[in-house]
């Protein structure tokens, strides 16, 4: 006696993102992969260089930020895989915080580099001595974040969203701009050729759209802006991102082996 044949339905492809993620069908293809690509996509929206080290200062992955940041002018440089401050005097210092991060789970805050080109660095230990427990097979595993201090206090996009917000002109944009790189409104109206008196107008007017009670408040106002990260893409060329690409590709291949 034959059993009743009972047809099964296949389930439909997933849509949303959640739905994605969480499919066991044969559709499904690499979902990590999906993950890790959404948060590299994550990373480069954010307007700080991003670094994550494993074993001392081997280099796994840097956001677009951080590979823009690592020009000559940057007291940081990379050797391949490997960080290394660009002055000797700075190679002391980093080697200390990375160990630091690594074998005591300590946070330490480096100002790298001299004159107008020092920097700060914020240094994240995320695994290492301090998670030996709740992490299971990378229990032990180094893994340090960098964190590049802005050289801006107000990014030039987020500047330029801003005015069009209010609806400021191009002529008080400018004067905006200038506050926000710390200028005075004499240095201003030396710089635009104009007399201090047009500045003065002009900071009014941009008091007056922006709500802003003084100059402080308004450049506050510019800075606690989310970030607009747009030119700084442009900044970093084609060939470099797949050279970045192909890095964080090998380097992830590496540390995914050191696990397992």
């Amino acid at each position: 006696m034959f059993e009743p044949s009972v047809h099964h339905e296949p389930r439909a492809a997933p849509r949303t993102l959640a739905e994605t993620l969480g499919y066991c069908g044969p559709e499904r293809r690499g979902g990590a992969a999906l993950v890790a690509r959404l948060m590299t996509m994550m990373l480069d929206e954010i307007d700080y260089g991003l670094l994550l080290l494993g074993d001392g200062p081997r280099v796994l992955h840097a956001n677009h930020a951080a590979r823009a940041c690592l020009t000559d002018q940057y007291p940081l440089e990379l050797h391949g895989h490997e960080l290394r401050a660009r002055l000797a005097k700075d190679v002391a210092p980093l080697h200390s915080a990375l160990q630091s991060a690594t074998n005591r789970g300590l946070r330490r805050l480096l100002t790298l580099g001299e004159g107008e080109h020092r920097a700060g660095i914020s240094v994240v230990p995320l695994l290492g001595a301090g998670s030996a427990s709740g992490f299971g097979a990378l229990a032990g595993v180094p893994a340090t974040l960098l964190v590049l201090g802005r050289r801006q206090v107000c990014g030039g996009l987020s500047v330029q969203g801003f005015a069009r917000e209010h609806r400021l002109s191009p002529s008080e944009e400018q004067v905006m701009a200038a506050l926000c790189e710390g200028l005075s409104p004499n240095a201003i109206a030396a710089r635009n050729g104009v007399k201090i008196a047009t500045v003065r107008t002009q900071i009014a007017n941009i008091r007056a759209k922006t709500g802003a009670d003084s100059i402080r408040q308004l450049v506050k106002q510019v800075a606690m802006l989310p970030p607009l990260v747009g030119t700084l893409r442009c900044q970093v060329d084609a060939e470099a991102q797949q050279r970045a690409a192909a890095n964080a590709s090998a380097m992830s291949e590496e540390a995914c082996q050191a696990v397992a």
